[in-house]
């Protein structure tokens, strides 16, 4: 396993060792202690979460404000540009962001720590994901931000409107999101 480090010293790219030949592959996509040892991280995931979604539909940015989730996110299916913003409001990296491409050929997974909003936007024709959680899904804890905010300024790689749901649609602006302290 292979830890690469992004804009935000808490998001890292995690590249799984694959071994690969005529048949296929096979890498381990996590393992308690490989993933202690490389990170430094006592991870407890307690929900795995799949999701598959067409082609421009983009999900986010969510959080939960309460029982906030860690994620360990990757992609199975097609290709997903996959975005982390944090809202940690003492971190001295407020209100930025990160975004990767996942796929199912780069088989890299994205960390996103507790304190960020989550969002991705299908690149391809469409994409399945499957995410790790360090906490249970709370409803009433669920909270979302506008995809395209002007405070953050994401760079999605859309062309036109993205397919979104009500809502997403109805998200907040940064500006007006609870975050975290």
């Amino acid at each position: 396993m292979k830890i690469i480090d992004t804009k935000i010293a808490d998001v890292k790219i995690i590249e799984p060792q694959v071994f690969g030949d005529d048949r296929g592959f096979f890498f381990e996509s996590y393992n308690e202690s490989k993933w202690r040892e490389t990170t430094g991280l006592a991870t407890k995931f307690v929900q795995e979460n799949h999701s598959r979604s067409a082609k421009n539909v983009l999900r986010g940015l969510h959080y939960q404000i309460r029982q906030a989730q860690a994620k360990l996110v990757r992609v199975i299916v097609g290709e997903v540009y996959d975005v982390a913003v944090d809202i940690r409001k003492s971190s001295g990296t407020f209100g930025q962001w990160v975004g990767v491409h996942l796929s199912a050929e780069n088989k890299r997974q994205l960390w996103i720590p507790e304190g960020f909003a989550h969002g991705f936007v299908v690149v391809s024709e469409h994409a399945e994901l499957l995410y790790l959680t360090t906490n249970f899904y709370a409803p009433e804890h669920d909270r979302s931000i506008i995809w395209n905010d002007n405070d953050l300024n994401i760079k999605w790689p859309v062309t036109g409107p993205p397919l979104l749901s009500a809502k997403d649609e109805d998200a907040l602006a940064f500006r007006e999101a609870e975050v975290f302290e």
